[in-house]
């Protein structure tokens, strides 16, 4: 087992965080009606993609009837329903879709993480949560280190708490701290055993934005592709991938 491994494993267990515990287990219990038949996962959700991924997104946290329903990260809801489409139009993803934990799809030199791994009430962690859940993230970032080159940090909350991160997994944070925005790219130097890091906002793929407009596929699509460049990825050609894209 390797160390991104090991860590996932370990992260399923934790239950570091009474509030999100508890209410990660109730939904699992109750269910919503139209997943009655289904059993969820109800525990934290690890990352998901290539244990040597090149670019990662970083979200919020599992939604209630998503990840904490499927196990694995935006897998069965609107937010991924808006993601994972982007993901495939880029040359990131196998397929548009992601519905369960087994329905195939794989990830191109990509990987998906949040800074909180339970689903919190509301969608609303606190700050004790995020905070005490960084040790997570920051264990990710230095396994994922040697290969990492780029970030899309979705919200200004996943911001917020990314940054941090970064610095006290080995990257340089400019002082003081960059603003949340989209499609703001900020490089965070590296060090001797760190290559520097491409840093990207985008808003958040909530049903709140992409339902009112605020996020379109377009500018998600836009996004990502020029993340990936930053990263080194290259699966539509460099030419497509950097290519700007019109919104749909």
């Amino acid at each position: 087992m390797d160390g991104l491994s090991h860590l996932d494993r370990r992260l399923t267990e934790c239950r570091a965080c009474p509030r999100l515990v508890e209410w990660r287990e109730e939904v699992a219990r109750t269910k919503r009606a139209a997943f009655a038949d289904r059993e969820y996962w109800g525990r934290p959700v690890p990352g998901f993609g290539p244990h040597d991924a090149a670019l990662l997104i970083v979200g919020l946290a599992p939604a209630a009837h998503g990840a904490n329903r499927t196990g694995r990260m935006f897998t069965g809801d609107r937010s991924g329903d808006f993601l994972f489409p982007a993901l495939h139009d880029v040359g990131l993803a196998s397929r548009p879709t992601a519905e369960s934990a087994d329905d195939g799809l794989t990830l191109y030199g990509t990987r998906i993480t949040s800074p909180v791994h339970c689903a919190p009430p509301a969608n609303k962690p606190t700050t004790q949560e995020r905070d005490t859940c960084r040790a997570w993230l920051v264990s990710e970032l230095k396994l994922l280190a040697p290969t990492l080159r780029a970030v899309v940090v979705l919200g200004g909350f996943g911001w917020q708490a990314a940054l941090p991160a970064f610095a006290a997994a080995g990257w340089q944070v400019p002082k003081p701290r960059p603003a949340f925005g989209h499609g703001a790219r900020v490089r965070l130097a590296g060090g001797p055993d760190r290559e520097p890091l491409d840093v990207f906002g985008c808003f958040h793929v909530s049903q709140r934005n992409t339902f009112t407009g605020r996020l379109t596929p377009g500018m998600l699509r836009e996004v990502l592709r020029t993340a990936a460049h930053a990263a080194g990825l290259h699966p539509n050609g460099p030419t497509e991938l950097a290519a700007p894209d019109a919104d749909s």
